[in-house]
């Protein structure tokens, strides 16, 4: 019987016990930390082997395969153990994979990637579709895998997910865009980065299609010295294309099939250019897998959008409370605050994660005008703000940052959380800072 250990007992470790142990594997799961009520009670009910608070290297080190949690560097000095043995360290989705004929549609890049998936996951349930999404949102692939028979998936991939692939293969690859994010895991070397997000390249076929923005001076580079075998699907706002979606006299038009798409952007639900871009890379998704141009119109119309992303919590004596928890790097915020059209608080910090914060200069200088610091070191932010914003407040928490707001914000004005950091100073995760946000401008 082969051996699986599973490191981290979070959502794609449990769901990758369950599914390893459906498929015949001795299971063990170890986490550093504590591993939560929720997932210890599947582990108990499921008779899976774990430990928790620490990692016991004799349990570990004889494993036939590893599954490690993204959120674990490589060079942690268990994983390099692992590597030294010649013992396979892989992710949740290269092990589910192998378990599952369902057709693929794997989403990356360092902005856009839920709400691209959770738009192409509407288009196909509204074709009537079978499909699933799962990967960084929703429950794990694995278990999905495991406990239910389905025939198209939608995952959102991160960077950490696919560094542990290795024969996992989308049919449809989408690569929304490459701006410099997590570079901390990547010894601060953008190209590593960038070769990580490429890894969803790696074993695509002739048969296959890369969906990718062909504005992306990183992505272009990458393509221009590297080839893929996949046939490309190109997207651009700033040149028209032959062959692909772009923009012409405020139409988005989709020419890869012969049933050309022409569609409004006034009709489109989610706002701002990055928008455009999510919504042109999930519209040739869906052409692809030949859903009705009917259908994929409708869906654009009534697309609610993702939680934590530019999301409207509510209007308070004339003043918008935004919340887009989910701008966990510079880039995300960037697109933010080019969609605020009215004087914007602008609630930022957090865990930095190597920011530059320069190429926000000018949208702060035109839109911002109050900042209000939530994270435990603000110094860069006061750094680079300090001449362009008058007014600064350090805060320590999403109720006091929210008060504060409350006070600084004049009607017709915007407050809008978008951090442009992590969390883990203050808050679990960013779904967490995005609720207690919400919370905290429901109790105003």
């Amino acid at each position: 019987m082969k051996r699986l250990v599973i490191l981290g007992g979070g959502e794609s470790g449990v769901g990758t016990a369950i599914l390893g142990k459906q498929k015949g594997y001795q299971i063990f799961v170890s986490d550093k930390g504590s591993i939560s009520k929720k997932y210890k009670e599947v582990l108990l009910n499921n008779e899976i082997d774990f430990e928790e608070n620490q990692h016991t290297e004799s349990n570990i080190l004889n494993a036939d395969v590893v599954m490690k949690s993204p959120g674990i560097p490589d060079k942690v000095e268990l994983v390099k153990k692992l590597k030294e043995k010649a013992i396979p360290v892989i992710s949740e989705i290269e092990f589910a994979a192998q378990f599952t004929n369902a057709n693929i549609i794997g989403i990356t890049g360092s902005n856009g990637k839920t709400t691209t998936t959770l738009l192409v996951h509407h288009i196909l349930k509204k074709a009537g579709l079978n499909v699933g999404v799962a990967g960084n949102i929703g429950d794990s692939f694995a278990q999905q895998v495991a406990e239910e028979s389905i025939e198209n998936y939608v995952l959102e991939l991160s960077s950490f997910q696919l560094d542990g692939i290795e024969d996992f293969n989308s049919h449809i690859a989408i690569l929304t865009n490459i701006t410099p994010d997590h570079l901390d895991r990547y010894e601060y070397d953008f190209n590593k980065y960038i070769a990580s997000k490429f890894r969803i390249t790696k074993n695509q076929k002739e048969t296959d299609y890369l969906i990718y923005d062909a504005d992306d001076e990183a992505i272009n580079n990458w393509l221009k010295v590297n080839t893929t075998r996949a046939k490309l699907v190109p997207f651009s706002l700033e040149k028209e294309l032959e062959y692909g979606a772009y923009l012409k006299d405020n139409n988005i038009i989709i020419n890869i099939t012969k049933d050309i798409i022409h569609m409004p952007l006034s009709t489109l639900s989610i706002k701002g250019k990055h928008n455009t871009k999510n919504a042109m890379a999930a519209t040739m998704a869906a052409q692809l897998l030949k859903i009705r141009k009917q259908t994929i119109m409708e869906s654009l119309e009534d697309f609610e959008g993702a939680e934590h992303r530019l999301e409207n919590v509510a209007k308070i004596k004339d003043v918008e409370y935004i919340n887009d928890s989910k701008a966990t790097n510079v880039n995300a915020t960037f697109y933010a605050l080019e969609c605020m059209e009215k004087p914007t608080v602008w609630i930022v910090g957090g865990v930095d994660k190597g920011n530059d914060y320069n190429d926000l200069l000018a949208l702060v200088r035109e839109k911002v005008k109050a900042i209000v610091c939530l994270g435990l070191d603000n110094e860069k932010i006061k750094n680079t703000f300090g001449n362009v914003v008058d007014v600064i407040v350090e805060t320590a928490g999403a109720e006091e940052a929210v008060k504060v707001c409350y006070k600084l914000a004049e009607r017709g004005d915007v407050v809008l959380l978008s951090p442009a950091c992590a969390s883990f100073d203050l808050f679990d995760n960013y779904e967490d800072r995005g609720r207690q946000f919400k919370e905290a401008v429901r109790n105003l």
